[in-house]
């Protein structure tokens, strides 16, 4: 796991720029602590942070070059099925020439051999560049779910990639905010790709590769991976057969993941999907090392009983972190301070420790993430469900909305919890299938966001922009197939939230985290199966939960999710109370922003202090996500 940087002049204005590449690979040390490369030309610079996993000797450094000193490649990730495409792919003489172990140096031969035909061989998660310097010709290539970042800015005068948005700012590119993107970010609470906060900048498309040179610029964007149409559900197998299917290509995504030169463990939460990976791991490995977070003095919250069930069960070597409310303040501000773009989702806090507690003990982990999104875990997709059956239980929900709006809503009560809960199920089932799964994804609807920007603002912000970048998110979303809503999460949630949170965490502490679930082959067959298979009146995520049955604790089952949780409503209230409205959102410096209504932010004062909180805590932490990045990237040029 690594950063990786790179800047194409196409003037002398941009040749210029070229000096900032040291500033840029800097900014990216945390993603890559071991190591540290930089090539230059007359057009061309790239540079690279490296976290040895594989072949953690000197032959593995990068910038890596081939035999004739044509071809240059930075790579960040891993190539998981590597050693197969060694003695499968490559021919017996470029085979006898390797230097190295190392799956960076697999990956530039077979693109040398292929070109961009190589990418569906490849298994993993990654984001490279592969210069030609005779052709003066770069491709930037993106893995097929986005799980590593890949940042593209472009002028006049040169295009810059990096791995994170702070390797594009070190060359001093302008820094104008993107007020469509602004728009989005308070709606959701992150950023939908390939937006970016910065106008000029972009993600690439996860599954999708650049090509550019000096003299042309960017050339095109090519998509080469889409999920596979979902077809009529007609030749599928029976749930007994889908179930071991699903045990067999979970078991092989999971050995694939524990190739590694330097010490693996896992996450485990104790839910279902992080003991399903502990239980697979541990039939390859003995004494597999697992991690927990645990919560003192909370109960309610705190899961290490069912995690030590399962480390129990296999007989793993259990590590527990035991976190107070220290402990998530202490963590506050690094973690505002590593992320480099407005990003509000509050489990960035306990990903952060855990990320941070881990590494001392393993350099990767293997983790549960995207069983929720791809097998359909998610309150939201219950409501969903029920809202497509449009049965009495909807009905009723539908008739009691005006007593749900009257009622006390708080996320930090159950009955209050459930009340606002139902409040938004009542919502919801009024609207289309498109507006429904975009206002439940949503913190902010259109008229909060009316209230929260200045109408100075809301005037440059183009609504014919916003909604055509809604219409390409939702594009496969559709009323007949439960799937396109799961399909819909991977294309925004899981790729614009839950992918970003655990790479900046984890690469935040130089740790490299796998996710079993993301393997593309598990992916294309949970979508594959009929909604009937994940989820039913009593079951979310149901072929999961049945095909392990057997390997993991009865105690596991029937039983509440529960997640992280994190105390910032107590925090707003007390610790935080004087940092956040006597500075970042105090009265002087929000007018003088010209951005938020300080009308607005003094409503959410107020909510603050009264029983019914509402969403009051999510949406302070979203406009305080945006201030402190403001100060700190946007404020610092002046």
């Amino acid at each position: 796991m690594c950063g990786i940087t790179g800047i194409i002049a196409r003037s002398a204005t941009g040749r210029q720029r070229i000096s900032k590449i040291q500033q840029s690979v800097r900014s990216l040390e945390k993603r890559g602590p071991d190591d540290e490369g930089i090539y230059v030309n007359e057009n061309v610079g790239l540079g690279h942070r490296r976290l040895s996993i594989i072949d953690t000797s000197p032959a593995g450094h990068q910038p890596m070059w081939d035999a004739s000193n044509r071809w240059v490649i930075l790579f960040n990730g891993e190539i998981l099925n590597y050693q197969y495409l060694r003695d499968n792919h490559l021919s017996p003489e470029d085979r006898d020439a390797l230097i190295s172990g190392s799956d960076t140096e697999i990956l530039l031969k077979l693109f040398i051999q292929l070109g961009v035909a190589c990418l569906p061989l490849l298994e993993g998660f990654f984001a490279f560049a592969v210069y030609d310097t005779r052709e003066d010709h770069l491709f930037l290539v993106r893995d097929r779910f986005g799980k590593k970042p890949l940042y593209v800015y472009e002028d006049s005068d040169c295009i810059l990639f990096a791995s994170e948005l702070k390797g594009v700012l070190a060359y001093e590119i302008p820094r104008k905010l993107n007020l469509n993107s602004l728009y989005l970010y308070l709606q959701l609470s992150y950023l939908p790709q390939p937006q970016s906060i910065i106008q000029s900048v972009r993600r690439v498309t996860p599954g999708s590769y650049l090509e550019m040179s000096p003299g042309k610029g960017i050339i095109n964007e090519i998509k080469w991976y889409t999920i596979p149409a979902q077809g009529d559900y007609k030749n599928i197998p029976d749930y007994q057969q889908a179930q071991n299917t699903l045990v067999r290509l979970m078991d092989e995504a999971v050995q694939k993941r524990l190739i590694s030169d330097v010490p693996l463990g896992a996450f485990l939460s104790g839910g279902i999907d992080s003991s399903v990976i502990v239980a697979l791991a541990s039939r390859h490995v003995k004494h597999f090392k697992t991690f927990s977070v645990g919560y003192k003095g909370n109960n309610f919250f705190d899961e290490t009983h069912y995690a030590e069930l399962v480390a129990k069960k296999y007989q793993t070597d259990h590590t527990v972190f035991y976190l107070d409310h220290k402990d998530y303040l202490d963590a506050f501000f690094p973690v505002l301070d590593y992320i480099d773009e407005p990003f509000a989702d509050p489990s960035v806090l306990p990903q952060f420790i855990l990320s941070q507690q881990t590494r001392k003990y393993v350099s990767v982990a293997i983790s549960g993430d995207a069983g929720d999104e791809v097998f359909a875990g998610y309150n939201k997709h219950y409501a969903e469900w029920r809202a497509r059956k449009k049965d009495l239980v909807s009905l009723f929900v539908r008739t009691g909305a005006p007593l749900w709006k009257k009622l006390p809503k708080n996320r930090s009560s159950k009955i209050g919890n459930l009340v606002r809960q139902l409040d938004r199920y009542a919502d919801g089932i009024k609207l289309s299938c498109n507006d429904r799964y975009w206002r439940w994804a949503s913190i902010n609807a259109p008229d909060d966001i009316s209230q929260i920007l200045t109408p100075a603002i809301l005037e440059k912000v183009r609504q014919d922009q916003i909604e055509t970048i809604k219409e390409n998110i939702l594009s496969n979303l559709n009323e007949t197939d439960f799937n396109s809503m799961l399909r819909t999460d991977i294309d925004l949630v899981l790729t614009g939230d839950m992918l970003v949170k655990v790479d900046r965490m984890s690469m935040a502490n130089g740790l490299e985290v796998r996710s079993p679930f993301l393997d593309h082959q598990v992916v294309e067959f949970a979508f594959s199966l009929p909604s009937r298979y994940k989820i039913d009146y009593h079951h979310r995520k149901k072929i999961v939960r049945d095909a392990f049955r057997q390997h993991l604790p009865a105690e596991l089952y029937n039983r509440p999710k529960k997640g992280f949780d994190v105390p910032m409503l107590n925090w707003f209230q007390h610790e935080l109370n004087a940092y956040l409205f006597a500075n970042l959102l105090k009265e002087k410096t929000i007018k003088e922003q010209g951005i938020f209504n300080y009308e607005y932010i003094l409503k959410l004062k107020q909510e603050l202090q009264s029983s019914t909180t509402h969403d009051t805590v999510e949406k302070i932490w979203i406009v305080l996500s945006f201030q402190y990045w403001y100060n700190k990237y946007f404020l610092s040029i002046n």
